[in-house]
């Protein structure tokens, strides 16, 4: 018991390094990839975690156009896909730390242009899905999901430290909150059509503030910089005089 207890510990802090997790789920959420990094087969790598969890994207879009050319019970896919690219995901980066083989700059190129590959898909099968104008709803997904990512590397830029959070809402609660959206589509047909703009304009909201932090982050950095600056000016006047 006592070694499980380690192993768990140590696993726990081998997976936490280099990212700062703020969103709601995050207790769990660490806990349980802490667990499945140490399940992972030895012949299964963080780049064939990667191209699970997109895989699982894909699916999610399938389930979209079969929802709209089959019959909407297939819509119900898309929790599998969500499962599915929450594994590959969630454990990709983390199983590198996990056994000590990180590519910090590698994983992070790689991290960061699979998931907007898979959000682009999910966008995409939405708009084949919804009728009307409604398809805007799936665009103005993409662009503010896509703000969010911005917003997070512009944080690592600026503040040194990577989250891939949003204040208290990260990718888990999105896959979430969209799983929700679908499960009501299936059960109250049109009803997706509403809720799925709700969530845009939730994300709106997450992201202004998100982003006036961020300024607020940036704003501090040029102060303390400028401060520097012109103490190193100070200490060359008095070295000359």
């Amino acid at each position: 018991m006592n070694i499980n207890k380690l192993k768990m510990a140590k696993s726990l802090r081998l997976i936490s390094t280099g990212r700062q997790r703020t969103n709601l789920l995050r207790g769990w959420e660490q806990k349980t990839i802490a667990y499945l990094v140490q399940k992972v087969p030895a012949w299964i790598s963080s780049d064939g975690l990667t191209a699970i969890g997109l895989f699982g994207n894909l699916m999610v879009a399938t389930s979209f156009v079969l929802g709209a050319y089959v019959n909407r019970y297939w819509l119900l896919l898309s929790l599998l896909g969500f499962a599915i690219n929450w594994y590959g995901d969630s454990l990709d980066g983390r199983l590198a730390y996990y056994r000590n083989r990180p590519r910090k700059w590698y994983g992070f190129s790689l991290d960061v242009t699979v998931d907007w590959i898979g959000t682009l898909l999910i966008g995409t099968g939405f708009t084949i899905y919804a009728p009307g104008i409604w398809k805007y709803a799936g665009f103005f997904f993409v662009v503010l999901y896509g703000w969010e990512m911005i917003t997070a590397q512009l944080r690592y830029k600026i503040g040194g430290q990577y989250s891939i959070d949003s204040g208290i809402f990260g990718p888990t609660e999105v896959r979430i909150l969209i799983a929700t959206i679908i499960i009501f589509e299936v059960f109250i047909p049109g009803s997706i059509k509403y809720l799925a703009t709700a969530a845009c304009v939730f994300i709106l909201i997450s992201n202004l503030v998100e982003t006036r932090n961020l300024l607020k982050i940036a704003d501090e950095r040029d102060k303390e910089e400028l401060r520097l600056k012109q103490e190193e000016v100070k200490n060359i006047h008095k070295e000359n005089a």
